[in-house]
This record gives structure tokens, C-alpha cells and sequence, in this order.
């Protein structure tokens, strides 16, 4: 027999009230977040999206849960130049602990050996600096590059080892603090390029010592021109009203800064916006953004349209901004 409808006379003392959806909303803008411990990227990106009512969102690379810092999450247009942000030279604070290996190659690991730490500021700096430049890496069974569909790590906690292959890498910036008094506390600050894994650049690190090494802390501080200095946690943005929030939305071309600029005039940037390709007086570049003319006489602000390169005097569209997107700076 088919239940009787829900109804305030026959839902007696278990009744609940109806679970309201937040609308969502088009949102465009990039927000930095200064991730906390424990919350995995994933986490953080919904729930941003959530505080935010965000229709579309995205995030810029991955943090471990163990890891805390800088996360430059996309919203609306935003998320058509995240892949900027993906490609970008990353900073990182670390905290290794020499003479303690692990399986994970973190704290959250099975100790696996313990050695004694016999080592010289002479001798730590001639091994730190066979770790600077291009380097190889193999990626960490911990990770989560995939393999037949799954990540490597869901593997990993099988027990199973799969052969994986080196990658190239490059650590631009690898400078120490370290004290006899202290043997086993090891601080780096890291400026590498993107696919590099600071686990296992730490146990290589302490492989090459002989003492093996551990990662214990692991701060994200920089991705390309963005800063954790300017990001926000998750909650303090929870704590803003709805406007507070919506004020800590960066502009989409902050992730574009340092890429030289071209400012089209109202004809030229309809053209450029139906994807057609323009005549322009300036010299090959890979990598370009595009404003649109002045969204009003007051002001000297632009909308961006998109991104393009050029060649051989032609600007050429790469990334365009919808027309609402556009509307949506003025």
C-alpha cells in the first residue's frame, strides 16, 4: 500500500523541517586559501564553493591533507586560466627529520629504520646542492597519479609496489637551516617547478646523507605571482557575511599578472571576442592577455577578454571570456 504524503498531521514527533538549497550563483574571481591541516583540497574547494553560493569552481593543484598553505582556488571564468596557476613554479616551507625513515615517507608513516645522524654543515651543503637544478624524480607510491584509473597511493595501501618511472624536475631555490645541536631537524625552503613531490625529494635528500629522512611539515607559500600573505582561512571567510566574502575575490587576471598586455579598442575587441584573429604591432609572444576599452569615462579599468599569443604580427585568441563574463566586470 503506497505511503500517505508527508504531512504536518501525520508527521508526528519525528517531523524535520525541509532542507533549504542555497541558491547558487555565477561568481567569477580567484580566492586564496590558506588551507588547513587535515582537510583535504577537494574538502576545501566544496566548501569555499558553498560559503560563496558558487555556481562553477575549481581548484589549482592539490595539497596532501598533511600539507597546509596556499591554495588558489577558480571561480566562474576564472577556472578557463586555472591551468596558469597548475604550470607555475611553486614555493614551500619544510621541516624534515633526519635518520627516521618511513613507507609514506611522512610523520603519518610506519617507521621503517632509525639511524644515527652524523653529519656537517660542509658535507649537508654538497649534498643539498646535487639536488639543485634539473633533477629526476620517481613519484612516491603515496601519491595520487594514477595508474589503470586508480591513484597510486590506493595501491600502496594494498601493499603492492608498481614500477614507476623518473620524471624531470627542477628545483630553481634549495636553501637549509640546520644546527649541530639539533642534528635531526632539517628546514628547507623549497622554489621548484610544478610535478615536483616534496616527500620524495626530502627522502632522497636524506638517502644521499646515508641517515634517510622523513617529511614532517609541508607549507605551500607561493604558486607563481599568488602568496599565502594574501590568502584567507576557511574560518575567517566562514565568519564574513555574504559581501565580506565576495570581497576577498581576486580578479580572474591576477593569475595572469607578469604576461605582457594588449588593450583593444571597442571594435577590434568585438572581433577578437567572436575568436577572429587581429593585426597587432608588436613582436612574437607565447603569451599575452587582452582588455577590452574602458568600462566606463571614470575610470582607466578594463575588462579582460581573454588570453592570446602572437605571431607573426597576428594576435591569435587562445582562452575568450563569454560575454556575460565580460559584462560581469564592469
Amino acid at each position: 500500500m503506497p505511503r500517505a504524503p508527508r504531512t504536518e498531521a501525520n508527521a508526528g514527533n519525528d517531523a524535520r523541517p525541509a532542507r533549504v538549497r542555497a541558491a547558487r550563483r555565477p561568481i567569477h574571481g580567484i580566492l586564496l586559501l590558506d588551507k588547513p591541516l587535515g582537510v583535504s583540497s577537494n574538502q576545501a574547494l566544496q566548501k569555499a564553493k558553498w560559503l560563496l553560493r558558487a555556481e562553477k569552481a575549481g581548484h589549482t593543484g592539490t595539497l596532501d591533507p598533511a600539507a597546509t598553505g596556499l591554495l588558489p582556488l577558480c571561480f566562474g571564468a576564472a577556472t578557463k586560466f586555472s591551468q596558469v596557476s597548475l604550470d607555475a613554479d611553486k614555493v614551500y616551507e619544510v621541516q624534515v627529520r633526519l635518520g627516521v625513515t618511513t613507507d609514506t615517507g611522512d610523520a603519518e608513516g610506519q617507521i621503517l629504520r632509525e639511524s644515527i645522524v652524523e653529519l656537517s654543515r660542509d658535507r649537508l651543503e654538497a649534498t643539498l646542492d646535487r639536488f639543485r637544478g634539473d633533477i629526476d624524480q620517481v613519484p612516491p607510491m603515496y601519491s595520487a597519479l594514477k595508474y589503470k584509473g586508480r591513484p597510486l597511493y590506493t595501491y600502496a595501501r594494498e601493499g603492492l609496489t608498481l614500477e614507476r618511472l623518473p620524471r624531470r624536475v627542477r628545483i630553481t631555490e634549495l636553501r637549509s637551516q640546520w644546527s649541530e645541536l639539533q642534528p635531526q631537524q632539517l628546514a628547507l625552503f623549497v622554489r621548484c617547478s610544478k610535478g615536483t613531490y616534496i616527500r620524495t625529494l626530502a627522502e632522497d635528500i636524506g638517502a644521499a646523507l646515508g641517515c634517510g629522512a622523513s617529511l614532517t611539515v609541508l607549507r605551500r607559500v607561493e604558486s607563481g605571482p599568488l602568496t599565502v600573505e594574501r590568502a584567507i582561512t576557511l574560518d575567517a571567510l566562514e565568519r564574513l557575511d555574504e559581501p565580506g566574502r565576495h570581497a576577498c575575490l581576486l580578479p580572474t587576471d591576477e593569475l595572469l599578472q607578469g604576461w605582457p598586455a594588449i588593450e583593444l579598442d571597442p571594435g577590434e575587441a568585438a572581433r577578437f571576442m567572436t575568436g577572429l584573429r587581429r593585426r597587432v604591432a608588436q613582436a612574437d609572444c607565447a603569451a599575452v592577455r587582452v582588455y577590452g576599452p574602458r568600462v566606463s569615462q571614470t575610470t582607466d579599468r578594463r575588462p579582460l577578454l581573454g588570453s592570446a599569443h602572437i605571431r607573426a604580427g597576428e594576435l591569435i585568441p587562445d582562452r575568450l571570456l563569454s560575454p556575460l563574463e565580460v559584462q560581469a566586470q564592469a
